[in-house]
């Protein structure tokens, strides 16, 4: 798979644009100072706005943190009654492959829940997220390393951590099979 190719579904950047514009809208931010308060050039979001361009998991991350909103709203995932099935689920990659995040439920501005696979050997870094938000995380199979703030925790199996996702973290599979996770991102301090 192309890393430029990022989404499973293809209306996914459609969809990301139309919402884009009207969270910006809505609180009256122009393109020029979202841009610059995310760190993302002002093209790359209009690219995104019209539906032209897909955006990595980064580019995703930086602007739900800049309007403050969790990523699956962003997405607008949402039904009164969802399964979500490993076959049929939206999958954000990172540009390197390594990583695979699959946003499971519209959060409502609360929580996040997500499937996550971390390829052998690999690492994902994760940019830090709002002040206030905490990130919970289970490893179903494999093994993971998370660092956070320097510190580094080692999970096996049906282990899990909790920290503060206001901080820049990494994930590491040190194992040769794959690590599936279940994690949840909690804006309830928001």
């Amino acid at each position: 798979m192309s890393t430029e190719n990022f989404w499973q579904e293809e209306d996914v950047g459609k969809r990301i644009g139309a919402n884009l514009r009207q969270f910006r809208v809505n609180r009256g931010i122009s393109m020029e100072a979202l841009a610059k308060q995310i760190g993302v050039s002002k093209l790359t979001l209009i690219k995104i706005e019209h539906g032209e361009a897909n955006p990595t998991l980064s580019v995703i991350w930086k602007i739900a943190n800049g309007l403050n909103i969790p990523i699956t709203t962003l997405l607008s995932i949402e039904s009164e009654v969802s399964i979500a099935r490993k076959k049929d689920g939206l999958k954000l990659i990172s540009s390197d492959d390594v990583f695979i995040a699959e946003p499971l439920f519209r959060s409502h501005n609360l929580t996040e829940l997500y499937r996550g696979y971390l390829q052998p050997g690999g690492e994902y870094v994760s940019e830090a997220h709002q002040p206030g938000v905490m990130e919970f995380i289970t490893v179903m199979s494999g093994q993971l390393t998370v660092e956070v703030d320097g510190d580094t925790y080692h999970l096996e199996e049906y282990d899990s951590i909790r920290f503060k996702g206001d901080r820049l973290h990494k994930y590491v599979n040190p194992a040769s099979s794959l690590t599936i996770l279940h994690f949840v991102i909690s804006y309830h301090n928001f």
